[in-house]
């Protein structure tokens, strides 16, 4: 068995609040748009990632996902987007934190919740 890549599904309430998140603080690109349907949907990619994201109230309602991206310069990420979104830092954890686990964490949440973690080993 041999997968390539994992592409999670992320529900909103509002598709901007995703939009927001990953194509202008994280600077993905929309590789798939179906944003002006019935049901607004995209795939938001960048360096072999995606992310599918998808207007529906009550899947979002349901689940706020918590996610990880790995990076080699989470000092330069964290500089970044503190300059571009720090509306966007997590109030739990906005600043690069050495954890109990030996890795660089900093932490993002959008207007749903959705949390993304920014991480270095």
């Amino acid at each position: 068995m041999n997968f390539t890549k994992l592409v999670p599904n992320i529900f909103y309430t509002d598709i901007r609040d995703g939009l927001e998140l990953f194509v202008d603080c994280l600077e993905f690109t929309i590789d798939y748009d179906d944003l002006r349907s019935e049901n607004p949907c995209c795939v938001a990619g960048k360096d072999g990632l995606a992310v599918f994201l998808f207007q529906n109230k009550e899947y979002a309602e349901k689940d706020r996902p918590e996610l990880r991206l790995h990076t080699n310069n989470i000092e330069e990420a964290y500089q970044k987007i503190k300059s571009s979104h720090p509306h966007l830092l997590h109030p739990n954890l906005n600043k690069v934190t050495l954890r109990p686990w030996g890795a660089k964490e900093f932490a993002l949440r959008d207007k749903s919740n959705v949390c993304l973690i920014i991480q270095q080993w």
